[in-house]
């Protein structure tokens, strides 16, 4: 199971209530305002049919200015609604755009080791889904709630002083629905969070199988990916379930609580009535007010669900709070990398590195080469600190390399991985991604550098060019290019390559090679080969098998010692052979 994101506590998610109504005070006032005429316009609806009876009883002339004042006060409650509707959406997107810009702005600055550990599904369902239920509230519950609360209050006002005798009939809703409410709002937010939590999985089991739907085919593994599904949905389905039976057992006393008070004040209105003490106007009005109080009650009982839907999903959002503690880990000096007795497992029983020593002097470039799963590209992410060794320490010039600041780390070592992504935006958005300001001249430098000069020639606008998703496609090259004129502007003195070239075509690997050469030049670099090619260019190279380093040498050396890198390279050159031979 993914690690999780923390939720943040009840005090936080009120704070960022308080300061989001301080920030959008005028905005909150307007919605509920209109919420409020609304529904004081509806509470003159009653009192007009109640003087209506009265008219038609006592044979008045003005029963057709009573009906069309009937007529109007339904017409003025349903624009004054509308209005405040409408108000309440725009304020509820400007909120879910604030919510979600600052959800990003945290999720970025979250460890690259926490974004991996946590995985995709449960960013993606604070991001979408619980953040569309924050908007939900906002647009809706928040105001909604409000305009009940007021309108059950102004209602039960009215009522007192329309007939004091015959009000007494409220006391029979809080008889009914305290305990069974109090017990539903309890067990509620529990089931609520464990409901979201298996959705998250939901949410991550979905992306998962999508992205390694290939490999999950190739290993003949979709029937397990496939009940693996199966079970994850299950236990969202089953907190779902829970979660309505719950309601289920709730609705028939909130619909008792409705009926009731009604016949008890239709028994009083008719012994009040015989015995001179009420009118049939009186009655009439106040069973209407009984009948208008049920939906405010309800609705604010049932809003009160969402309500706490969505602050379960705010706390959720606001658990993504990136680095809990900066982090201090003092400054380099100088820019030797050395790895001392370096452990690291992905979980407690599962060591994946055992005992690592290394020393990388500046300016060297190093290959890093061996079986797959032989725990390469770990060591890849130790170096370039996205991951914190168990035990041991991986230092730059003196320094913890996990400990350093995220800003002063990414000068020192970046780690470039074969998967690379255009985002949706032009071209110079997608090279400004490295924290820092360039102008146009030293953008086009970058490209250069990474041989991308005359793909920049062919674009329509140049580095305005919109590029990603609905524009400009990139192919999988120039999108490895785009990264390396990422790192020029980065300038990092060390770059680790995690296999960046091992899911190109070999045109397009030497093609990129090429622009490596040109980029590195001067850089430490450590590269995880998976061409073998690469690891006979490198000064040394360091073979890991089973999580330690078996051989360490030139490659000269280590061909002519006839070990394990020797037998790598042969079998590398009788399959280039029989493919060669195959075609």
């Amino acid at each position: 199971m993914p690690v999780r994101l923390p939720l943040a506590t009840a005090a936080e998610a009120r704070a960022w209530l308080a300061a989001t109504f301080r920030a959008r005070r005028r905005a909150f006032v307007v919605v509920i305002g209109l919420f409020c005429l609304a529904s004081v316009a509806g509470l003159a609806g009653p009192q007009i049919l109640g003087r209506l009876v009265d008219s038609v009883v006592a044979g008045s002339p003005r029963i057709d200015v009573l009906a069309v004042s009937f007529v109007v006060i339904l017409l003025l409650q349903a624009v004054l609604k509308q209005i405040a509707r409408a108000r309440a959406g725009m304020l509820g997107e400007r909120v879910l755009a604030e919510t979600r810009e600052r959800f990003v702005e945290r999720a970025l600055s979250l460890p690259l080791g926490t974004v991996e550990a946590v995985g995709t599904g449960d960013l993606l369902s604070r991001a979408t889904t619980d953040s569309d239920r924050i908007q939900y509230a906002v647009r809706n519950a928040l105001p909604e709630i409000s305009v009940a609360s007021i309108t059950a209050v102004i209602t039960v006002a009215a009522m007192i002083v329309t007939s004091p005798l015959l009000s007494l009939g409220l006391l029979a809703v809080p008889v009914v629905l305290f305990l069974p409410t109090r017990r539903y709002l309890r067990g509620v937010p529990p089931v609520m969070e464990r409901m979201l939590d298996h959705w998250a999985d939901v949410q991550t089991r979905l992306h998962e199988t999508a992205d390694g739907a290939r490999t999950a085919e190739a290993l003949s593994l979709v029937g397990r990916r496939i009940a693996l599904g199966d079970r994850t949905l299950g236990a969202a389905i089953r907190e779902e379930r829970r979660l309505r039976s719950m309601a289920v057992r709730w609705v028939p006393w909130l619909q008792l609580s409705q009926v009731l008070p009604i016949a008890v004040m239709l028994l009083t209105g008719g012994w009040a009535y015989a015995a001179g003490l009420a009118g049939l106007g009186t009655v009439a009005t106040m069973v209407m007010y009984q009948q208008a109080l049920a939906a405010p009650v309800e609705e604010l009982l049932w809003w009160m669900e969402d309500l706490q839907v969505s602050g379960t999903a705010l706390r959720r959002v606001l658990g993504v709070r990136g680095h809990g503690q900066p982090r201090h880990g003092g400054t380099p000096q100088g820019r030797e990398i050395v790895l001392r007795d370096v452990r690291y497992g992905y979980s407690a029983d599962r060591e994946v590195l055992h005992g690592i020593d290394l020393r990388v002097p500046p300016g060297e470039r190093l290959a890093i080469v061996g079986p797959s799963g032989a725990g390469k590209s770990t060591l890849g992410r130790l170096l370039a600190g996205v991951a914190t060794p168990d035990s041991g320490s991986v230092t730059i010039g003196g320094a913890e390399v996990s400990a350093l600041p995220e800003d002063l780390l990414r000068r020192e070592v970046l780690l470039l991985t074969q998967e690379q992504h255009v985002f949706a935006g032009t071209l110079r958005e997608n090279l400004t991604l490295p924290a820092g300001e360039w102008t146009g001249e030293q953008l086009v430098a970058a490209l250069d550098a990474a041989g991308l000069a005359d793909w920049l020639a062919t674009l329509p606008e140049g580095l305005d060019t919109r590029l990603g998703s609905g524009a400009r496609a990139v192919p999988a090259a120039v999108a490895q290019q785009l990264a390396l004129a990422r790192v020029v502007l980065a300038d990092p003195h060390t770059v680790v390559l995690d296999e960046a070239t091992s899911l190109l075509d070999d045109s397009s690997a030497r093609q990129l090679e090429r622009s490596l050469r040109r980029v590195l030049d001067g850089r430490t670099v450590i590269a995880i080969a998976h061409r073998l090619h690469t690891a006979a260019a490198a000064d040394r190279v360091a073979v890991v098998e089973d999580g330690r380093i078996t051989e360490l040498g030139p490659h000269a050396g280590l061909l002519a010692a006839g070990g394990s890198y020797a037998r790598l390279v042969e079998a590398q050159a009788v399959a280039a052979t029989r493919a060669s031979t195959a075609e």
